[in-house]
């Protein structure tokens, strides 16, 4: 073979070993420093999941854990947006056109995603405004249940048969939010009707003295029993003790039960619906 074709392939062997040499290198150090962006935005977020948690630990701290959450699923979606874009930069790729498109994309992206940009800043407003916290007992609208988490699309709801219920967060935040666990305490409110007739301080005697009987009503607290309304066929009291959240429906459900047979025994009579049917005979 001839001395100068042999000299020409080494020489572009060399070449090209040189070339892909340069070429690995420079993959390996894009690989390496994607890595380390990686590793340092992961440990960035753990960090601040970890300082926001210590945050809600802090006695008559503003920053409840549903608050904490939220603001820890935003943060996590912005670094992770600014660890692609780092990406990106490593590896050579030129980001103006793409910055050039968002611009015209972002208006048509805005358009289409405005309820879940409404939602990113309803959800926002309530971390802030913190209405409720993760356990807590709400009403929001007509739906109830406990509060079993938020991210900053929706608000999750666990009703008291055990159904998952999730609702946008402007809707949430559109309308009244009623939170049964904000206090230690709750009013019990309740009616009982006895008949036109009855002797009232008696009746009202025996109510008092049933509803002091329980020892999950708080004694310190005012029961009140009072008429709060004549109706066309009984005069009906409006009763309202207090008790622990824990205690509402125990007290509730155990006067409903005992009510009926403790006036029947003070002689007062508890009115219902009567239907008198008068038969004309003719001769």
């Amino acid at each position: 073979m001839d001395p100068e074709i042999i000299e020409t392939v080494g020489d572009n062997v060399e070449i090209f070993m040189s070339y892909s040499l340069e070429q690995l290198i420079h993959i390996g150090i894009c690989l390496g420093l994607s890595l380390l962006t990686v590793v340092i935005v992961k440990i960035i977020i753990k960090l601040i999941g970890k300082a926001l948690t210590k945050a809600t630990r802090i006695k008559n701290a503003r920053l409840t854990p549903l608050m904490s959450g939220f603001i820890l699923k935003v943060v996590k979606v912005i670094f992770w947006i600014f660890a692609i874009l780092i990406v990106l930069q490593i590896w050579g790729i030129n980001l103006t056109p793409v910055i050039a498109g968002l611009g015209v994309t972002g208006v048509v992206l805005g358009f289409a995603l405005q309820e879940s940009i409404s939602n990113i800043f309803s959800g926002l407003l309530l971390a802030l405004n913190n209405p409720f916290g993760l356990g807590d007992y709400v009403l929001i609208g007509s739906i109830e249940g406990t509060v079993t988490g938020m991210d900053a699309i929706c608000v999750t709801l666990l009703s008291g048969d055990n159904k998952k219920i999730t609702i946008s967060n402007k809707i949430v935040l559109a309308g009244a939010i009623v939170n049964y666990s904000s206090s230690d305490i709750r009013r019990v409110d309740m009616a009982v009707s006895v008949a036109y007739g009855s002797d009232l301080e008696k009746a009202k005697d025996v109510i008092t003295k049933l509803l002091m009987s329980y020892p999950e009503v708080i004694a310190d607290k005012p029961v009140i029993v009072e008429v709060g309304s004549l109706s066309a066929s009984s005069i009906d009291f409006i009763i309202r003790p207090w008790s622990k959240n824990a205690d509402y429906w125990t007290v509730k459900w155990r006067f409903q039960k005992d009510i009926c047979p403790a006036l029947k025994a003070a002689g007062i009579e508890v009115p219902y619906n009567k239907l008198d049917v008068n038969i004309l005979t003719q001769n």
